[in-house]
């Protein structure tokens, strides 16, 4: 038996036009302006720091290869309006070896207002993603990576590792000392960035305190 589609309903112009009225009633019934307030005009707020550089950035497309100077212009106006604020915060974080103003305002972001809210260094360093992790099989003893945490506050640990590396004599002695336990360059790593994470754990919540460097 073959089925019909079903009809469909017939659309007349008094049903398209049944809002007309009540939209005409609504736009009669809106008030005027009055005649002191039509001369005025807004005043346009004034442009946030990241919206003037986002607009300067757009008079200039990005293209491949280096960047161009006015990127550079955009960093140096961004860390001269957070070096102040990060060294108000926390002048004994910035002092530290190693930790820059983008470095130190992003671990003073991840500790949040209140530090205190952190039981321990093991919890700030879990909630950097820096805590070992056993992966121990037989008689191999090892920790493999966490993958968890926050990862922009890894990034910044991670910095600071590489820069006492490369100008830390504390810090290169500590490797030799774990290149000869036969430790591999990311599992060396990886136990700096422990170690600067309970350092910057002490100095977020004792800003007075400061631990020996690795």
């Amino acid at each position: 038996m073959r089925r019909h589609p079903p009809r469909r309903r017939a659309t007349t112009h008094a049903h398209r036009d049944h809002h007309r009225p009540r939209a005409a009633t609504t736009a009669a019934t809106r008030p005027e302006p009055r005649p002191s307030d039509r001369g005025l005009r807004r005043e346009t707020p004034p442009p946030r720091s990241g919206r003037r550089t986002g607009c300067r950035r757009d008079d200039h497309p990005a293209t491949p290869g280096p960047p161009s100077p006015t990127t550079h212009h955009d960093i140096a106006d961004l860390d001269a309006l957070i070096t102040p604020l990060v060294t108000a915060i926390n002048p004994a974080l910035i002092a530290t070896h190693g930790v820059g103003t983008e470095t130190a305002g992003q671990l003073i972001v991840t500790a949040g207002d209140n530090p205190d809210r952190l039981r321990s260094e093991a919890a700030f360093a879990m909630l950097c993603g820096v805590a070992p992790l056993p992966a121990s099989s037989g008689k191999t003893h090892r920790r493999r990576l966490n993958r968890g945490g926050d990862r922009h506050a890894n990034c910044a640990l991670w910095r600071i590792v590489i820069t006492r590396l490369a100008t830390d004599p504390r810090t290169r002695d500590y490797r030799d000392r774990m290149v000869k336990q036969k430790l591999s360059k990311p599992e060396i790593i990886r136990c700096l960035k422990r170690y600067v994470a309970r350092e910057t754990y002490q100095l977020l919540t004792q800003p007075t305190q400061r631990l020996d460097e690795p």
